[in-house]
C-alpha cells in the first residue's frame, strides 16, 4: 500500500529538486523527508530518486509516482471541498494570477462572479504562471490566469488530458520612455537600434529576453535599474533612470511618459486561462467574465 503522505512528500521533492527545499515547503525536517522517501521506495520496491551532492532527481519510477501524486492529491482536494459544501461549509473559488493580469483583468471578472454566485467566496493568490499552473494541477486552485512569453506554457504531456488552456489574446510589449527622451515622438522603433540604451527591468522574464537579444547582437545590456514590478520600473523611467520594456496590460500612462511600439518581431506575452477540464459552473462563469475583461482591454485571440 502506497501512503498518501509519502506521495505528497515526493511531489514536493519533484517540485523543488532537493530534500531541504521540500522540507521547508512542507515544514518538515530534511531528515523526515528522507525517511518518507525511503519508506516510499520500500513500499514501491524500487528507487524513486537519484541522490547526489547536487541535489536529487526523480527516477522513471519516481516520475510515474509524482504524476500519480498530482492526480490523487488533486482529487482528494476536490473531494474535501465538496464534503465541506455538503456539510454546510463555505464555498470558495481559488484564483492564481500574475500581477498585471490580477490588476487589469481580474477585478471586473470577480465582480461578475460574485453577482452571479453570491454564495461563492473568491480567494486570490498572486503567482507567476509556472507556479499558478502547478496549483491548478494539484487541485489547490480552480483557475490560473497565466501567460507565456516567447515560449510554450509550462504544461506537461500528461496535462493535456487534465488541464484546459483558454486563450485571451496577445499582450504586445512596448518601450516606455520619459517624455523628454529622443524616442518619445517616434511612432515605432526597432529593438536592435535602442538595445544600447540604459534599461530599467520590470520582470525577470523580460530581463532574460533583453539579455538574449543583446547577446545575439554582440553587446552587453546596460542595466540601470531592476525590479520585479513593471509599475516600479515605470516610476524609475519617470525619474529618468532609463527606458523600459513593458507589456500593454502593465503600462501606467501619464503626461511624463511616452509609449513607443516595437516593430516586428515584436516581443509579446500571450495571456490565457488554465483550468481543469472538468470544472464547477462558477469556474465557467469566471472564465467567461475574464474573456469579457480581456476583450474590453483590447486583448484578442
Amino acid at each position: 500500500m502506497i501512503d498518501i503522505q509519502r506521495l505528497r512528500v515526493l511531489r514536493e521533492v519533484a517540485r523543488h529538486g532537493s530534500f531541504s527545499k521540500a522540507a521547508a515547503a512542507l515544514r518538515f525536517t530534511p531528515s523526515a523527508v528522507s525517511q518518507h522517501i525511503a519508506a516510499l521506495e520500500r513500499s514501491a520496491g524500487t528507487d524513486v530518486v537519484h541522490r547526489s551532492t547536487r541535489g536529487v532527481r526523480l527516477t522513471e519510477a519516481g516520475r510515474l509516482l509524482a504524476d500519480t501524486a498530482e492526480t490523487v492529491l488533486a482529487e482528494l482536494h476536490t473531494a474535501r471541498a465538496r464534503l465541506s459544501e455538503l456539510a454546510g461549509g463555505r464555498r470558495t473559488l481559488t484564483v492564481a494570477t500574475f500581477t498585471t493580469g490580477g490588476r487589469r483583468l481580474l477585478p471586473a471578472a470577480l465582480a461578475a462572479l460574485t453577482a452571479a454566485h453570491p454564495d461563492v467566496e473568491p480567494v486570490v493568490l498572486e503567482r507567476e504562471p509556472e507556479d499558478a499552473i502547478a496549483l491548478v494541477r494539484a487541485g489547490e486552485a480552480d483557475l490560473a490566469l497565466a501567460y507565456r512569453f516567447d515560449r510554450a506554457l509550462p504544461l506537461r504531456p500528461a496535462d493535456r488530458d487534465r488541464l484546459a488552456w483558454t486563450p485571451l489574446g496577445p499582450d504586445p510589449m512596448s518601450v516606455v520612455v520619459h517624455r523628454d527622451h529622443p524616442l518619445a515622438d517616434r511612432k515605432s522603433a526597432d529593438l536592435t537600434e535602442i538595445a544600447g540604451e540604459r534599461w530599467v527591468l520590470g520582470c525577470s522574464k523580460t530581463a532574460d529576453f533583453l539579455h538574449r537579444q543583446a547577446a545575439e547582437a554582440g553587446f552587453e545590456l546596460r542595466v540601470s535599474g531592476s525590479s520585479t514590478d513593471y509599475y516600479f520600473a515605470q516610476a524609475m523611467v519617470r525619474a529618468r533612470v532609463g527606458i523600459s520594456l513593458v507589456p500593454g496590460l502593465a503600462i501606467d500612462p501619464g503626461p511624463d511618459l511616452a509609449v513607443v511600439p516595437l516593430n516586428a518581431p515584436r516581443p509579446t506575452r500571450h495571456v490565457g486561462i488554465v483550468t481543469a477540464r472538468t470544472t464547477r459552473p462558477e469556474v465557467g462563469t469566471l472564465r467567461a467574465a475574464l474573456t469579457g475583461s480581456a476583450a474590453r482591454r483590447a486583448l484578442r485571440r
